[in-house]
Order: C-alpha cells, then structure tokens, then sequence
C-alpha cells in the first residue's frame, strides 16, 4: 500500500467517523423524543429523522467501501453484493434530494400566514408527511430498477472509456435507449425537486424580510421569543438548503468532468468523493447549531430523573 492511498484512507475514515457520529446522534435524539417523550415532538421532526436515516445510509453505502479498498482490503464482491451496494447509495443518493426538498417546503407551509389562500394546509401538513415520504421511496426505488441488470463484480478486467467503474463493482456496455431512459428520468426528477427546493427557499427569505419588518418595533416578550425561535429554524433549513446546492452542483460538475477526460485523476477522484458524501456529513451540524433538539433532549432527560426520583424535583 502505497503512501496516498494511506493518506487516503485516513481522510476517509476522518470523514466516515465525524458524519456517522453526527448523524447518528441526532438519529437517537429524535427516535427518544418519539419514542419516551413523544408529547414534545413536532411534525417536521418526522422530516428530520428521516434524513438523517438516510444520511446514515448514504454514509455507509459510499464511504465504507472507499475505506477498505484504501487500506487495500480486498472482499470478494459478487453480483449480488455490488447490486446491492450500488443501488442503495444511489437510492439513498436519491432520498437525499428529495427529503431535503420536502424539508423546505414544509417550512415554508408552516410560516406561512394565516391570511393566505393557502392557510388551510398548515393545520393538514402533519397528515401529508408519512404519505409524502412514502411517495418518494417508491419514485427512487424504480427509477434505478434498470441499473442492476448492468452491474456485475469487478474481478480482474480492464476498465474502457464507455464504462462506468467503481472499486468492487462495474458496469458493462448498456443499450442507448436504456441509458438514455435512465438518465433522462434522473434528469426530471432532480430539476424538479431542486427547482422546488429553490423556490421553497426564496419564498422562506421573502418571508423573514417582511417578517424583519414589521416586528422591528414590535417589543412582546412572548411575540418575539415564538418569531426567534421560528427564525432560527428556518435560518437552519436554510443553510441545509444552501449547503446541498452547492455540493450537488460541485459533484455534478466534477462529475461530468472526469467522465469526458481521457485519463484518470486520483486528486479528482478524491474531491469527488468528498463532494459526494460533503451534504450527509455536514447535515447535522447545521442542525445542531439550532441546539433546539439538543435543549428538549436535555429537558427532558431531566424530567424523566425527577420521575424516577424518590425525592423528586422541588428546588
């Protein structure tokens, strides 16, 4: 094993351990409020609970593998496997997108005013999550249906410029029509979430402008405090919205770059996959520095030990 790919490998695993740790925080946050104090949750922690599951997955199906062949181990891949492997990040990839978009539009039903022609879908939203959430697990595990009759173990063979590789795994010559179909759906199904998500989010800050505008005289304790707390969560879905745009367009980007160079760049190897992976391992963060489910964690936590308490919590 040569030096860079030591260093590689080390990167890799950084990469893996801090966006696994924040995800899976966060994951057992979430799942505690649900499950032992489910009076304190809200309807968009749904939401967020999901993404990071799927951050989780995503985590797991790309990096993992990009670590062991780092460190030069070598597992015996077979169809199945890569099958398997390839198409769970991809739909995971997929979920990605999506659940971020409905993150956004959430948000923006649930500032938006009383007074407006939609006003009746805020007291509905909660009801609309499952179904949504279920209907864009089925969009992405069709769409890359096609895909697994073309991947097959990567067991000694020489990789030719109209083939797609990864380290385990590779994809033989597939029909034009198939590939096109293909991309072509991949194609409608993330200008159209993105341009929702885009939408969603210039309509959140056209929302905080006027909102800035008309409370700047305002001085209710209990007014202000109900607005800062609605801020800041839309601040972070924001920033959320922000940070997934620029990474899917640097992936895409780079992407396609490596696709018509002639010859391969392990440096451009690299921030793609760093690119790839930079929304899931950055994603809970940006949550965190709300520190608003961190907060109702600890509260309730402290709760639950006045419960239990023989003595019980009278200051």
């Amino acid at each position: 094993m040569i030096p860079s790919d030591l260093i590689t490998g080390f990167l890799l695993l950084l990469e893996t351990f801090i966006g696994l740790m924040g995800n899976l925080l966060l994951l057992i946050l979430y799942m505690y409020i649900f499950l032992i104090q489910p009076r304190m949750k809200k309807p968009v922690d749904m939401i967020f609970t999901h993404l990071m599951l799927v951050n989780v997955l995503s985590i797991v199906f790309r990096l993992i593998p990009d670590v062991m062949a780092s460190f030069a181990v070598r597992l015996p891949f077979h169809d199945v496997a890569c099958k398997a492997v390839l198409y769970a990040y991809s739909v995971t990839r997929g979920l990605s997108i999506c659940t971020t978009s409905l993150l956004s539009l959430f948000q923006a039903m649930t500032i938006r005013s009383n007074h407006s022609k939609w006003a009746w879908l805020k007291s509905k939203l909660e009801s609309y999550i499952f179904p949504s959430l279920l209907f864009i697990w089925i969009i992405n595990t069709f769409i890359y249906f096609p895909m697994l009759q073309n991947i097959k173990g990567r067991i000694n063979f020489t990789v030719v410029a109209s083939r797609y590789s990864q380290i385990y795994c590779q994809s033989s010559q597939v029909r034009y029509h198939s590939t096109m179909s293909i991309v072509t759906s991949l194609m409608i199904r993330d200008i159209l979430f993105v341009l929702l998500m885009m939408w969603s989010s210039l309509y959140l800050v056209n929302v905080l402008f006027r909102h800035n505008r008309r409370t700047r005289h305002v001085h209710s304790f209990s007014v202000s405090l109900h607005a800062s707390s609605e801020k800041k969560a839309t601040h972070s879905i924001l920033l959320l919205v922000g940070f997934f745009i620029f990474f899917y367009c640097s992936n895409t980007f780079v992407t396609f770059y490596l696709f018509y160079r002639p010859k391969n760049s392990p440096l451009l190897d690299m921030i793609t996959r760093v690119l790839s992976l930079g929304y899931p391992i950055i994603c809970p963060y940006v949550l965190m520095n709300n520190r608003k489910i961190i907060s109702k964690f600890i509260f309730s936590l402290s709760n639950s030990e006045c419960i239990f308490s023989t003595r019980g919590c009278y200051g």
